[in-house]
């Protein structure tokens, strides 16, 4: 009997781990061009439980868990990410600044090199967080996953990021 027990919780630890696997779909840099300079901002890789095709609009509306994480290149003060992020919600069409607010609240202070930031959505929950430096937040519902997803897959003025964020689909 103890033997079954243990080949049951066996089994539900693996299937866990398999359900929850999420698979890279691609990897880019962020660049800001400042004049005739471009500078390399972070480093991102976007990830999905279940492979959509390859849309940018199948992988916005994907009610699938995924994730970005974003790893700093640079140094950069944490009110410019935060502007960049608000502005790319806004140029999307979204401008629930409560949300906005509320998503952003664990960017405080400076971002350092090497520093990472995961945005990550999970679908049982229909909850999309922020997570920095041990600190996070979430915000409830899927048309802010939506918003969230349209910074890197929407109107961004970097296009070729966000074919590189679905080059593995």
């Amino acid at each position: 009997m103890k033997k079954i027990f243990q080949f049951i919780s066996i089994f539900l630890f693996l299937t866990t781990l398999s359900l929850s696997a999420l698979e890279t779909t691609g990897s880019g840099i962020r660049v800001k061009k400042i004049a005739f300079v471009s500078v390399k901002v972070y480093s991102i890789t976007h990830q999905m439980k279940d492979k959509s095709e390859k849309s940018a609009s199948a992988v916005i509306n994907a009610d699938t868990d995924k994730k970005f994480i974003l790893k700093m290149l640079r140094d950069v003060d944490s009110a410019k990410i935060v502007s960049a992020i608000n502005d790319a919600f806004k140029l999307n069409g979204y401008n629930n600044t409560g949300n906005m607010n509320k998503f952003s609240t664990p960017l405080k202070g400076d971002l350092s090199e090497g520093d990472v930031i995961t945005i990550s959505y999970d679908s049982a929950s229909k909850t999309t967080t922020c997570s920095y430096k041990g600190k996070s937040s979430s915000v409830a519902g899927d048309d802010f996953m939506k918003a969230t997803w349209k910074i890197w897959f929407g109107k961004i003025d970097q296009p070729e990021l966000t074919n590189q964020l679905m080059s593995k689909l």
